[in-house]
């Protein structure tokens, strides 16, 4: 088996999460609590990567949404890159109610930016009126 073949390891993610942004420290709690984390195979260009953070930052704004954390700094750090392809993984916490999203460098080894969101609790049925 050549190193070409052999399958790439898995990135120690909470190793990585320093302090590129404020969610960083949630992100490593959530990842020691047993959260989920995956991370793409592929790389996306920089651009729509950026443009997405960019969208959810403003769109949070408008909202008046408090739930987010690192998202400012991470539209900050991507806005600041320039390489043409990035990676991106999420962290979803066990407890289902923060998701974090990551943001490598093109080859995946360089940990950029991180963000983090609350998820909006799901209406319950039990409140509910019935017929």
């Amino acid at each position: 088996m050549t190193a070409e073949d052999e399958p790439r390891s898995r990135p120690d993610i909470a190793g990585m999460l320093t302090d590129q942004t404020s969610a960083c420290g949630p992100a490593r709690e959530a990842i020691a609590a047993g959260a989920e984390v995956r991370v793409g195979d592929g790389a996306a260009p920089k651009w729509m990567v950026a443009g997405i953070a960019a969208t959810r930052w403003r769109r949070s704004l408008a909202r008046g949404r408090p739930e987010t954390i690192g998202l400012g700094e991470t539209v900050e750090i991507l806005a600041r890159h320039r390489g043409e392809q990035l990676c991106t993984g999420i962290v979803d916490a066990a407890d289902r109610i923060w998701f974090f999203t990551l943001y490598f460098d093109a080859t995946g080894t360089e940990l950029m930016a991180c963000s983090g969101v609350k998820r909006s609790p799901r209406p319950s049925t039990k409140d509910s009126c019935e017929p």
